[in-house]
This record gives C-alpha cells, sequence and structure tokens, in this order.
C-alpha cells in the first residue's frame, strides 16, 4: 500500500490504521532523527507490537482499543518491519490485515 492510496481508503472511511510503535514514538515523545517531524498518522490506534505476541484473542485485543475490525486494517510503524510482523500475526488470528511498508518514515514527510 502506497502512502496516496492510504490517504484516500482513509478518506473514504475504508480502512483502520493500526499504529504498532511504541507510545512515545506514537504520542511523538521519541523517534528517529531522520524523520522531519514526530507523532503518528491521525486516526490511527496505537497497540505495540510486543502486545500482540502471544494474545490468545487479537480481535477482542484490538476491539478494546478502539479498532475497527471489520474494516481492513493497514498496519504501520517506523519503517514497515515491526508492522510487517504485526500484519502477519493479524493475519493469522483471521483478521484482514496488510503493512503499509512505507510507515512513519515515509508519512512524516508527507506535507499534509
Amino acid at each position: 500500500m502506497t502512502a496516496d492510496e492510504l490517504a484516500r481508503r482513509m478518506e473514504e472511511g475504508s480502512v483502520t490504521v493500526l499504529d504498532v510503535r511504541t507510545r512515545g514514538e506514537y504520542e511523538g515523545d521519541s523517534g528517529y532523527p531522520c524523520d522531519p517531524r514526530q507523532g503518528h498518522i491521525p486516526g490511527a490506534v496505537n497497540v505495540e507490537l510486543d502486545e500482540l505476541y502471544g494474545v490468545s484473542d487479537a480481535a477482542a485485543l484490538l476491539e478494546e482499543r478502539g479498532v475497527d475490525i471489520a474494516k481492513p486494517i493497514v498496519a504501520y510503524c517506523h519503517s514497515g518491519s515491526r508492522s510487517e510482523i504485526a500484519a502477519a500475526l493479524l493475519r493469522a488470528a483471521g483478521l484482514d490485515a496488510v503493512n503499509y511498508a512505507g510507515s512513519w518514515h515515509e508519512w512524516s514527510r508527507r506535507p499534509e
């Protein structure tokens, strides 16, 4: 999924965006100096990757956090590595999930 496709699908309301970075990265308190700004994609829900390991009911965890699991889930992190693992874990749990490989490294460069 590209940044433009993600933006379009977010505008349509046809996806749920899942940020699997740490809470500090999500809130913009920490991050990587290579990014022009810190924070998160607007509307994204934060569930750290570590929380998805070994959870018995990933769908319930995500719903508790406000993730609409009826829609395809687009996971992202900083560079697409953690989010690829998260997407694989969610697919293994029976959810419709994909990775946004560009992740925050790409999104943080968007002018809007």
